[in-house]
């Protein structure tokens, strides 16, 4: 069997970042990756759901909503991938970028955190998601389309 394209990175030379996983047609996948591979503290599940929930609703009321195509948690609980479909790369990073300052700066009830929304909604953590978010920003700062290669 052949390996997927995130199995064929080397976990560790990767450090946090902006990256593209994969281009499949029109659809781009971003590596965001807040934590350093195989180097705790990883991200705690409250703070990974809870940045879910934020950006993918950021994203999906963004001028790009009708391209966004997936915001979602990576298993290992570095980061995230983000898939969108026919957007330049150096206005994804831009997007990324602004988001990822909207949930530094959010505050209020987090968006579908109800029993009928979600299916873990009492595993929330706002001020830990803002706190990962906001050491993650300098990091991404100055990110360009130039860096997005592993």
């Amino acid at each position: 069997m052949q390996k997927i394209a995130s199995f064929c990175v080397d976990h560790t030379k990767l450090l946090p970042g902006i990256y593209v996983s994969r281009v499949d047609g029109d659809i781009t996948t971003y590596d965001i990756r807040m934590v350093r591979p195989n180097t705790p503290p990883y991200l705690k599940n409250g703070e990974l759901h809870t940045i879910e929930h934020l950006f993918a609703t950021f994203a999906r009321n963004s001028s790009y909503a009708d391209r966004v195509i997936y915001f979602g948690p990576m298993g290992c609980r570095t980061g995230f991938y983000f898939l969108l479909r026919n957007v330049p790369q150096s206005e994804a990073v831009q997007l990324i970028i602004d988001i990822f300052q909207k949930i530094a700066d959010y505050e209020g009830e987090i968006p579908g955190a109800s029993a009928q929304e979600c299916g873990n909604y009492l595993d929330h953590d706002l001020a830990g998601a803002k706190q990962r978010v906001s050491e993650f920003l300098p990091v991404i700062k100055d990110w360009t389309e130039a860096k997005l290669k592993y």
